[in-house]
Protein backbone atom coordinates (compact mmCIF):
# COMPACT_ATOMS: atom_id res chain seq x y z
CA UNK A 1 0.00 0.00 0.00
CA UNK A 2 1.61 3.24 -0.84
CA UNK A 3 0.11 6.70 0.77
CA UNK A 4 0.46 9.63 -1.49
CA UNK A 5 -0.82 13.47 -2.40
CA UNK A 6 -3.76 13.44 -4.36
CA UNK A 7 -3.03 14.94 -8.01
CA UNK A 8 -5.71 16.13 -10.26
CA UNK A 9 -6.20 13.29 -12.40
CA UNK A 10 -7.42 11.24 -9.27
CA UNK A 11 -10.36 13.27 -8.96
CA UNK A 12 -12.55 11.06 -11.13
CA UNK A 13 -11.48 8.21 -9.90
CA UNK A 14 -11.72 9.27 -5.88
CA UNK A 15 -15.55 10.63 -7.32
CA UNK A 16 -16.91 6.94 -8.52
CA UNK A 17 -15.33 5.61 -5.00
CA UNK A 18 -17.07 8.19 -3.25
CA UNK A 19 -20.27 7.33 -5.19
CA UNK A 20 -20.10 3.56 -4.15
CA UNK A 21 -19.87 4.21 -0.55
CA UNK A 22 -21.96 6.89 0.58
CA UNK A 23 -25.44 7.86 -0.18
CA UNK A 24 -27.13 11.19 -0.56
CA UNK A 25 -27.96 11.16 3.50
CA UNK A 26 -24.04 11.28 3.96
CA UNK A 27 -23.44 14.30 1.77
CA UNK A 28 -20.79 12.67 -0.92
CA UNK A 29 -18.42 14.80 -2.63
CA UNK A 30 -19.03 15.67 -6.29
CA UNK A 31 -15.78 15.25 -9.15
CA UNK A 32 -15.86 19.02 -8.85
CA UNK A 33 -15.43 19.15 -4.89
CA UNK A 34 -12.94 16.40 -5.36
CA UNK A 35 -10.90 18.85 -7.32
CA UNK A 36 -11.01 22.10 -5.63
CA UNK A 37 -9.57 19.86 -2.36
CA UNK A 38 -6.61 18.54 -4.21
CA UNK A 39 -5.80 21.84 -4.53
CA UNK A 40 -7.06 23.34 -2.06
CA UNK A 41 -7.27 20.96 1.52
CA UNK A 42 -5.16 18.16 2.44
CA UNK A 43 -6.45 15.01 0.33
CA UNK A 44 -4.25 11.69 0.34
CA UNK A 45 -4.67 8.16 -1.13
CA UNK A 46 -4.40 4.87 -0.38
CA UNK A 47 -3.11 3.33 -3.61
CA UNK A 48 -2.43 -0.20 -4.04
CA UNK A 49 0.40 -1.61 -5.44
CA UNK A 50 -1.56 -2.41 -8.95
CA UNK A 51 -2.69 1.50 -8.74
CA UNK A 52 -6.19 1.51 -7.90
CA UNK A 53 -7.33 3.67 -4.96
CA UNK A 54 -7.89 2.08 -2.12
CA UNK A 55 -8.84 4.71 0.23
CA UNK A 56 -8.62 8.33 0.99
CA UNK A 57 -8.61 10.90 3.28
CA UNK A 58 -9.49 14.43 3.39
CA UNK A 59 -8.43 17.48 5.65
CA UNK A 60 -10.10 20.82 5.73
CA UNK A 61 -7.01 22.92 6.40
CA UNK A 62 -7.70 26.63 5.96
CA UNK A 63 -9.40 27.12 9.50
CA UNK A 64 -8.13 27.77 12.70
CA UNK A 65 -8.36 23.53 13.71
CA UNK A 66 -7.79 20.89 10.67
CA UNK A 67 -11.01 19.32 10.31
CA UNK A 68 -11.42 15.46 9.32
CA UNK A 69 -13.94 15.97 6.25
CA UNK A 70 -13.92 12.59 5.28
CA UNK A 71 -12.01 9.12 5.42
CA UNK A 72 -13.52 6.23 2.40
CA UNK A 73 -11.95 2.82 2.32
CA UNK A 74 -12.95 0.72 -1.07
CA UNK A 75 -15.20 -2.08 0.25
CA UNK A 76 -12.53 -4.50 -1.26
CA UNK A 77 -9.94 -3.18 0.97
CA UNK A 78 -12.04 -2.90 4.20
CA UNK A 79 -10.16 -4.24 7.06
CA UNK A 80 -6.91 -4.82 5.53
CA UNK A 81 -5.90 -1.63 7.83
CA UNK A 82 -6.32 1.04 5.07
CA UNK A 83 -8.29 3.52 6.99
CA UNK A 84 -5.93 3.23 10.18
CA UNK A 85 -2.62 4.17 7.53
CA UNK A 86 -4.82 7.20 6.27
CA UNK A 87 -5.68 8.02 9.70
CA UNK A 88 -2.02 8.09 11.10
CA UNK A 89 -0.75 10.09 7.90
CA UNK A 90 -2.91 12.40 7.91
CA UNK A 91 -3.12 13.25 11.73
CA UNK A 92 0.80 13.27 11.21
CA UNK A 93 0.83 15.72 8.72
CA UNK A 94 -1.97 17.62 10.86
CA UNK A 95 0.70 17.63 13.51
CA UNK A 96 3.56 19.21 11.52
CA UNK A 97 1.67 21.94 9.93
CA UNK A 98 1.04 22.99 13.65
CA UNK A 99 -2.33 22.42 13.94
CA UNK A 100 -3.04 21.10 17.99
CA UNK A 101 -6.62 20.09 17.46
CA UNK A 102 -8.38 18.31 14.75
CA UNK A 103 -12.16 17.70 14.54
CA UNK A 104 -14.52 15.61 12.87
CA UNK A 105 -17.85 14.41 12.32
CA UNK A 106 -19.16 11.12 12.33
CA UNK A 107 -22.32 8.94 12.25
CA UNK A 108 -23.28 7.98 15.36
CA UNK A 109 -24.65 4.74 14.02
CA UNK A 110 -20.71 4.44 12.72
CA UNK A 111 -19.46 2.36 15.64
CA UNK A 112 -16.32 0.84 13.39
CA UNK A 113 -15.62 4.63 12.29
CA UNK A 114 -15.87 5.64 15.64
CA UNK A 115 -13.51 3.48 17.65
CA UNK A 116 -10.75 3.79 15.19
CA UNK A 117 -11.13 7.79 15.79
CA UNK A 118 -11.31 6.72 19.59
CA UNK A 119 -7.88 4.53 18.84
CA UNK A 120 -6.12 7.57 17.96
CA UNK A 121 -7.14 10.18 20.91
CA UNK A 122 -10.63 11.30 19.41
CA UNK A 123 -13.28 11.46 22.23
CA UNK A 124 -16.79 12.61 21.56
CA UNK A 125 -17.20 16.03 22.61
CA UNK A 126 -21.18 17.02 21.63
CA UNK A 127 -24.33 14.96 19.68
CA UNK A 128 -25.61 17.07 16.69
CA UNK A 129 -29.14 15.99 16.13
CA UNK A 130 -30.70 14.75 13.03
CA UNK A 131 -27.19 15.84 11.29
CA UNK A 132 -27.37 13.99 8.20
CA UNK A 133 -29.98 13.82 5.77
CA UNK A 134 -31.81 10.34 6.70
CA UNK A 135 -32.31 11.60 10.36
CA UNK A 136 -29.28 9.91 11.91
CA UNK A 137 -27.38 11.79 14.60
CA UNK A 138 -23.15 12.76 14.45
CA UNK A 139 -20.81 12.27 16.86
CA UNK A 140 -18.56 15.70 16.93
CA UNK A 141 -15.29 14.29 17.83
CA UNK A 142 -11.83 16.08 18.91
CA UNK A 143 -8.31 15.20 19.68
CA UNK A 144 -5.92 17.80 21.10
CA UNK A 145 -2.96 15.21 20.34
CA UNK A 146 -3.01 15.39 16.21
CA UNK A 147 -0.29 12.75 15.34
CA UNK A 148 -1.04 10.14 17.51
CA UNK A 149 -0.19 6.42 16.47
CA UNK A 150 -1.60 3.33 17.77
Amino acid sequence: MRLRRAVAADARRLHLLESELFEAANFPLSRRAFYYHIRHSLLYVAETEEGEIAGYALALIRRRDAKLYSLGVAPACRGSGVAALLTAKMLGELASLGFKRTLLEVRCDNEQAISLYERFGFSRIKRLKAFYLDGCDACLMETEHAGKTL
